[in-house]
């Protein structure tokens, strides 16, 4: 099988060899547990636990003096080619540095590798930031430039994959409001599933879908436009459903095919009207949304088939059906899967967590499913045997089935036998958290000198006084304190101090402030050498998924798909299987090789 892919769809990289993913995770879990006091540290904790001495003695007079544009090119930006030194670096800060950049993953493809970190937008806002030039109009309401970006790149890379396995049916996970689902359905004509486990995320997908029709009926009676009114065979079907970690692909497979049954029920003359949503959403139901428009139901451009998994069309425009929580004890793969369910492409944009690493078990033991774009964020709230419930874990609504226990081979991290095995493989939640933050705009703000660079310096300045009146209220969340970096400290302190159930009044010295203020530039510092180590955790965690595909005879590709600086999780896992083989006879490496690449030139 082979490929043509969009210039859109740039890669610039080989695949990894297994050896060669070994090697690399051999690595990267030396270099990362060896600086595992920087990844593991609070920032807001840098006066209280006096971090800057923790660094290296040789480090700390040479860091200190740099100014903001000099970490960003110095350190940061693993790009910049022009390195003028203020002073001469330590041999050991220098071998830190490059191994920080070798070992990551590089997150721009080719064509933007020449650019200055966090510089550009994408092209296709220069003439108006807020709207992708590139993408047609009808699919831009209600979605921001970032998301306008991804699901135009995403959505051209699924309609490949789909072209390519010969499969025109995808299941689009953790769906949202459905943005990725209408530009796949409406825009590429696929046949598209979108689960997502809100309901009022659910109903406003559905809403969405409606107003899509109506403007896709008037671009239609214009029969004119800049951009081409697409033909879809299908509307989306929204399901609203959880998609259990724990639970086997059979009881995946029967939760859709559930959603299919309860889709046919008799037409109705329009749209989910809200008093129906609504009345799904007060008996606790998982409405099952099914859209399409009930004007020009004879034109195939506007038509939806009510069950997208059949080639047989439906009369039915849309319906609103209740979906009972599927028992894993209901799955019957030879019975209600595999003999009658049809083959699908599997889809997540920023599957959050363990969702991600769910799809790919998924797709690795399901004969259904044919490929998968796996996106993935939010690391931090992936389970691990040393932390199976992180903060921000949403819980299963329903209790667990008796004998479905949590082993180790079922933690989102790691996934591969192969780390699991070696030393210092563990990641910390904190190592994890740091890995999603945004580099690129960091060093956009360091560039630019911002007064957002003192909002670090800001919070850990009050830890110190919190500490001290309340010495168990330790890294105490605050949450967001708006425009905190235009506030006197003052201001910003009486604010965070009512937060954290503290008298806002609370005596500050003014000397002690003024001090640990001065020392803005050293938190900025410290700071951006963890931040310098967020992509190389990345890139573990992304590393041990490709090595699981690996392990279970899977060929997988990496692309640096979104422009880091616009997105930064940035990263798409690819994966393919042959029509009808079995687990062990995946897609040769050949068929991959027009889709995607890795690491390493």
């Amino acid at each position: 099988m082979s490929v043509n892919l969009s210039p859109d769809v740039e890669m610039f990289t080989s695949s990894l060899s297994a050896e060669q993913a070994r090697e690399l995770a051999k690595r990267l879990t030396t270099f990362l547990s060896q600086y595992s006091h920087l990844s593991d540290s609070y920032i807001i904790e840098f006066f209280t636990e006096d971090l800057w001495h923790t660094l290296p003695n040789s480090w700390q007079p040479v860091l200190q003096g740099l100014s903001y544009p000099q970490i960003a090119d110095l350190l940061l930006d693993a790009t910049h080619g022009d390195r003028r030194y203020p002073s001469v670096w330590p041999l050991s800060l220098l071998a830190f540095r490059a191994t920080a950049h070798a070992l990551a993953f590089p997150r721009e493809c080719r064509r933007e590798r020449g650019r200055a970190a966090g510089s550009v937008k994408p092209e296709e806002f220069l003439e108006n930031q807020s709207q992708s030039s590139l993408l047609g109009h009808i699919f831009r309401k209600h979605v921001k430039p970032k998301k306008q970006h991804e699901i135009r790149k995403l959505g051209t890379l699924v309609k490949q994959i789909c072209d390519q396995t010969d499969c025109n049916r995808v299941v689009d996970v953790g769906s949202g409001q459905g943005h990725l689902t209408r530009f796949l359905s409406f825009g590429l004509g696929l046949s598209v599933t979108a689960i997502e486990a809100d309901r009022t995320l659910v109903a406003m997908a559905s809403k969405f879908d409606e107003q899509l029709l109506w403007a896709l009926e008037k671009e239609k009676q214009k029969k004119s436009g800049s951009y081409p009114v697409p033909v879809s065979q299908s509307s989306p079907r929204h399901v609203a459903g959880w998609l259990n970690p724990k639970a086997s692909w059979e009881t995946f497979i029967k939760q859709l095919s559930t959603a299919d049954c309860d889709s046919k029920v008799p037409p109705t003359p329009s749209g989910p009207s809200k008093k129906r949503l609504r009345g799904c959403e007060l008996q606790g139901c998982s409405p099952v949304v099914q859209t399409s428009s009930s004007r020009g139901s004879t034109d195939s451009g506007l038509r939806s088939q009510h069950n997208n998994e059949s080639e047989e069309e439906s009369s039915a425009e849309n319906c609103c059906s209740c979906v009972q929580p599927v028992r894993q004890e209901d799955a019957r793969p030879e019975e209600n899967s595999r003999c009658r369910y049809p083959d699908f492409v599997l889809t997540g944009l920023h599957a959050c967590g363990d969702l991600s690493a769910t799809l790919l078990r998924h797709f690795v033991k399901c004969p259904h499913v044919r490929g998968i774009t796996s996106v993935a964020c939010c690391y931090m709230k992936i389970t691990t045997k040393e932390n199976p419930t992180p903060p921000g874990l949403v819980e299963c609504p329903a209790p667990p089935t008796p004998g479905q226990e949590l082993v180790s081979s079922e933690f989102g991290y790691p996934m591969s036998s192969w780390v699991r095995g070696l030393p210092g493989h563990q990641l910390s939640y904190k190592a994890r958290e740091g890995s999603c933050h945004a580099i690129e705009d960091y060093i956009r703000r360091l560039r630019e000198e911002s007064e957002l660079l003192r909002t670090h310096c800001y919070r850990a300045t009050l830890e110190t006084f919190i500490r001290d009146t309340r010495p168990d209220l330790r890294r105490a969340g605050i949450q967001t304190i708006k425009k905190a970096h235009l506030l006197p400290f003052t201001e910003y302190a009486r604010l965070g101090l009512a937060r954290v159930g503290l008298p806002p009044e609370l005596p500050l010295d003014p000397e002690r402030v003024e001090a640990m203020l001065k020392l803005q530039g050293r938190v900025v510092v410290y700071f951006s050498l963890a931040l310098l180590l967020a992509p190389v955790v990345e890139t573990l965690v992304l590393l041990d998924r490709i090595i699981y595909l690996q392990e279970n005879g899977v060929v997988s590709r990496l692309i640096p798909l979104f422009d880091p600086n616009f997105s930064p999780r940035n990263f798409v896992l690819v994966a393919l299987k042959a029509r009808g083989s079995p687990k062990s006879n995946y897609t040769s490496r050949s068929s991959l090789g027009k889709v995607t690449p890795i690491f390493g030139e």
